[in-house]
């Protein structure tokens, strides 16, 4: 349980830093040092954790679901985010999603080896290297989508 607490600790301190500590108290209602605690690893801290209307409040204004997804790997399960906002929606079909997925895979490939030109994949790197691979994913699932509304 301790190894969890901590994982949720950390990902609720990514979620106010995306959002911003000031931004986080007004939307949270929360002074910084009650936000503070609830991702503190201080023993003392170790059984506060951040109410859930506090945490869509702030993943509202986040770029990314930083506590939800963690909640989600905790449980096994795979969430999938859309980060994409598009001005018009892509047309095409199957065909445009398999030169979609050939580009992504290219592009992931290409950061891999960047990433491990000096046999080292730094924190930096594997963000840079899972943001590829949610795009790569989220292609995956248009032409799954794309697929079942050709089959259907």
């Amino acid at each position: 349980m301790a190894g969890m607490s901590s994982y949720l600790k950390k990902h609720t301190e990514a979620l106010v830093k995306d959002v911003g500590i000031e931004p986080a108290c007004v939307l949270t209602g929360k002074s910084k040092a009650t936000l503070g605690r609830y991702y503190s690893d201080n023993p003392e801290h170790a059984d506060r954790f951040m109410p859930i209307d506090a945490v869509v409040a702030l993943e509202k204004a986040a770029r990314y679901p930083h506590v939800t997804a963690a909640l989600a790997e905790m449980q096994g399960i795979s969430l999938s985010y859309d980060d994409r906002r598009p001005n018009a929606e892509r047309t095409g079909g199957v065909n445009s999603d398999v030169i979609a997925l050939s580009q992504r895979f290219a592009i992931l490939m290409s950061e891999y080896q960047q990433s491990i030109e000096d046999g080292v994949i730094t924190v930096n790197e594997a963000k840079r290297l899972l943001k590829e691979t949610t795009g790569l994913q989220q292609v995956l699932i248009d032409m799954k989508l794309h697929l079942e509304e050709e089959s259907g």
